[in-house]
């Protein structure tokens, strides 16, 4: 990873995009793209696409999601305390103690989500975790009309205020790596089949998707106006080699083990097959994942749409999800990029992905 790579993660990271409000990591993740791209365009909901002109008519997408799990201001009470509902996946079990960033119509507030002191908590032998309606935050306010003072309301947004790090052996842990990562890699994937010293038959088109986090719904939208004549899919999976996890129950990946690759239901055969042999003859390591009835990604909502778009799902192994230390490892990072990067470049006229009696 380049500096000038590892600056462009870091900024994707570290702008605020949940679910509903993805505007500003989009404008940052098409900036980057505006010199290497010859259009990114955006739906009337927020989900962006970049476009590399291939040279046919046929076109290739690469599909992530650019929302982020987090918080909306539910309730403020007389003395200045907000009560705040999960917007995708947030983890409540974790959320006492943590630091909040809340997007107000004023610009950003900071916040705490309180935490009783264990010296005045009762029962701690049985105690479980606070369920969402009672969790408080303090923003320093001490009234109603003080919050509003600081341009905040009902239905404001907020995200952890946790930022990007790096552990030893090339692991970088932050917040929103779910799925940041994805917008990341698809990007350079756009940057480097640009480069190529063969210009790449399919047109390329990165979409950055938004509102994956309650259901895929701008996958949905985009998919239905691009509808490209394949796709893959990116997204993060659990690596299930940290304690407490059976892999019998969950599958076995490995966080610096390479990208995996989904087999069954949205994943067509004939992509699964080309990706697979891209990888053995790159020596790209590749994990391999079953999916059974769904996926719980963007690829569900993708491969339906019209009268079928061929479609694959790759995913980067990543530990702790949905909480401020999810954790990937760069070489994960930059197999995938090489793994899809071989995909668009091996596309060809005759490549239909079409299945036959």
């Amino acid at each position: 990873m380049t500096k000038d790579e590892r600056q462009f993660l870091y900024r994707l990271l570290e702008t605020p995009s949940p679910t509903g409000r993805e505007m500003p990591g989009q404008r940052v993740w098409s900036d980057y793209l505006k010199p290497t791209a010859s259009s990114v365009e955006c739906d009337s909901y927020g989900s962006t696409w970049a476009t590399l002109p291939g040279k046919s008519k046929r076109t290739v997408m690469l599909a992530a999601h650019a929302d982020e799990i987090g918080w909306m201001i539910k309730h403020i009470d007389a003395k200045g305390f907000l009560r705040i509902d999960r917007v995708g996946g947030s983890d409540h079990a974790t959320a006492r103690g943590r630091r909040l960033r809340i997007l107000g119509d004023k610009g950003e507030v900071l916040g705490i989500i309180g935490n009783t002191a264990i010296h005045l908590r009762k029962d701690l032998a049985n105690e479980k975790a606070p369920k969402v309606h009672e969790l408080w935050v303090d923003i320093g306010a001490s009234s109603a009309a003080e919050v509003a003072k600081l341009g905040l309301r009902v239905g404001h947004f907020a995200v952890y205020a946790d930022t990007p790090t790096e552990l030893a052996h090339k692991r970088i842990v932050s917040r929103a790596l779910d799925n940041r990562i994805g917008s990341y890699i698809i990007a350079q994937v756009m940057r480097r089949a640009a480069k190529s010293k063969t210009k790449p038959d399919h047109s390329l088109v990165c979409l950055n998707a938004i509102q994956e986090e309650i259901g895929g719904h701008g996958a949905m939208m985009a998919s239905y106006r691009i509808f490209p004549d394949a796709c893959i899919c990116l997204d993060v999976t659990h690596a299930t080699d940290t304690p407490g996890i059976n892999p019998a129950q969950h599958g076995s990946v490995s966080l610096g083990g390479g990208p995996t690759l989904t087999h069954g239901t949205a994943n067509h055969p004939l992509i699964v097959e080309r990706l697979t042999d891209i990888a053995k003859k790159s020596k790209i390591p590749l994990q391999h994942e079953a999916s059974s009835r769904f996926t719980g990604t963007d690829t569900d909502k993708i491969y339906t749409q019209r009268e079928g778009i061929p479609s694959a799902l790759v995913s980067l192994p990543l530990r702790c999800m949905h909480s401020v230390v999810e954790t990937a490892h760069l070489d994960d990072i930059e197999h995938t990029i090489k793994l899809l990067t071989g995909f668009v470049l091996s596309l060809g006229s005759k490549d239909r992905f079409h299945q036959s009696l």
